[in-house]
């Protein structure tokens, strides 16, 4: 591994950050929309999000409007882990990939919340901080693609079970953290007070406080039972007697 300075070499991450949320700030909700002759913005919940194009437009749209959101957030991470996956932080032994796909992922979520393109009103960034994690935990191991597919799964089943598509995409992102923490925590078991590592768990935290501060007003209402319901078994069957016509 090489040594990476960064006294040296901070302003990689400089235009990183700027880069990574400029690319948040793209909102493919409001792109799709656009198409449909209509503006995301002023239909259902009025959020630019997966959530309100399913409930607004269908189960199509809105599992395109997730996968676009997913490598959105996932394609960054990819790329950060495989310009620094040789390097490690001079006088350590933390890989820079492991700070990096994070900081970078970081980013691409705070531009979809809070993007300058929109007057700092963006979505929720729940499809896009999934798809950072997946895409983050498939540079572990290649096969945890598929692990992580499963969990995106088992979110999509706990959504058509209960409804709650909010509570059942924060249990996501929590889920995958934890998974990462874990695999942080057995990697750098001997240096947990090193500065680096510690920052790793820093951005991990930071992501999710995010995406959940981004969903206050859902769990407020959640909690009052006042929450939007989304019923995938209802839009499958609009769906079914769409084609019947």
């Amino acid at each position: 591994m090489k040594d990476f300075s960064m006294s040296q070499y901070w302003w990689c991450f400089v235009i990183a950050a700027v880069v990574c949320y400029f690319i948040g700030c793209f909102n493919f909700a409001v792109l799709i929309s656009h198409f449909k002759k209509k503006d995301i913005r002023n239909i259902g919940s009025g959020n630019p999000g997966t959530m309100n194009m399913m409930r607004s437009f269908g189960l199509k749209i809105g599992i395109l409007n997730f996968l676009c959101d997913a490598l959105k957030g996932g394609l960054p991470v990819l790329i950060a882990y495989f310009i620094f996956k040789d390097y490690c932080f001079a006088g350590t032994n933390v890989c820079v990939a492991d700070f990096a796909r994070y900081f970078c992922g970081m980013f691409v979520v705070i531009g979809h919340i809070f993007p300058v393109t929109m007057k700092f009103k963006g979505g929720k960034g729940i499809a896009s901080t999934l798809g950072l994690f997946w895409f983050s935990l498939a540079c572990e191991k290649w096969w945890f693609i598929f692990i992580g597919l499963g969990l995106l799964v088992l979110v999509l089943v706990y959504i058509a079970l209960y409804e709650w598509g909010s509570m059942g995409s924060l249990l996501g992102v929590s889920v995958f953290s934890i998974w990462q923490a874990v695999i942080f925590y057995l990697r750098y078991a001997e240096a947990l007070a090193q500065g680096y590592v510690i920052a790793c768990f820093m951005l991990l935290i930071a992501i999710n406080l995010l995406t959940w501060i981004a969903h206050h007003k859902n769990i407020y209402k959640l909690l009052g039972g006042e929450e939007h319901r989304t019923s995938i078994k209802k839009m499958i069957n609009k769906k079914i007697k769409k084609s019947k016509q």
